[in-house]
């Protein structure tokens, strides 16, 4: 096993709901999410951040996994690869990053989903785990998430995992080269009654 697959402190980490399982990413699940982010590139890439011209390669991920144990150990965000629960096969990713303590106690949730497998319930599947985990775990107090205004079916998962929308941030990130528009999302911390309205 890889020195990364075992050496964070999070590394038995693991996560379940509604048909998916998330646990951070290791040195092993190279191969399959190389492949799964270049199969997906077209679908991906409209709603990122520009790809650098190494994103794929096994050093950019080692990168990529020693910024995720950073904010872990920081305690500044968490990153999770989504598998479907059944096989699992990898289906997408998921971070809870921008984590901020003392008066906020909140961070900032993003997602991305392999071509094959949209619209297919894993993403909301694991928006609710990550939503359970921080006011669970964590004990966070309010999330945040943001897509552009195009972006319908994330608009709409946001909308069935509990989250309101509550605005519109002029030029807020830089999207697949372009500043651009987002509409902002928030949760907060549900009393026992709106629990089982998130679940529904």
């Amino acid at each position: 096993m890889a020195l990364l697959d075992w050496m964070a402190p999070e590394a038995g980490l693991r996560l379940e709901a509604e048909g998916v399982m998330l646990r951070p990413p290791r040195s092993s699940d190279f191969a399959a999410w190389s492949d799964l982010r270049r199969r997906s590139r077209n679908f991906l890439q409209p709603w990122e951040p520009t790809w650098p011209a190494d994103d794929l390669s096994r050093g950019a991920y080692r990168r990529r996994l020693l910024a995720y144990q950073r904010d872990m150990d920081l305690g500044q965000g968490y990153s999770f690869l989504v598998f479907r629960a059944e096989d699992e096969t990898l289906v997408g990713g998921i971070t809870l990053s921008n984590i901020r303590r003392g008066v906020a106690q909140m961070g900032t949730v993003g997602y991305w989903i392999g071509e094959p497998f949209a619209r297919k319930g894993f993403t909301l599947g694991a928006v609710r785990a990550v939503t359970a985990f921080s006011f669970g775990r964590l004990g966070l107090h309010r999330l945040e998430a943001a897509c552009v205004p195009e972006n319908d079916p994330s608009r709409r998962l946001l909308l069935r995992a509990g989250f309101e929308l509550e605005g519109r941030a002029s030029a807020y990130l830089k999207i697949n080269g372009t500043w651009r528009d987002h509409l902002l999302f928030g949760l907060v911390v549900p009393s026992a009654r709106d629990v089982e309205t998130i679940r529904a």
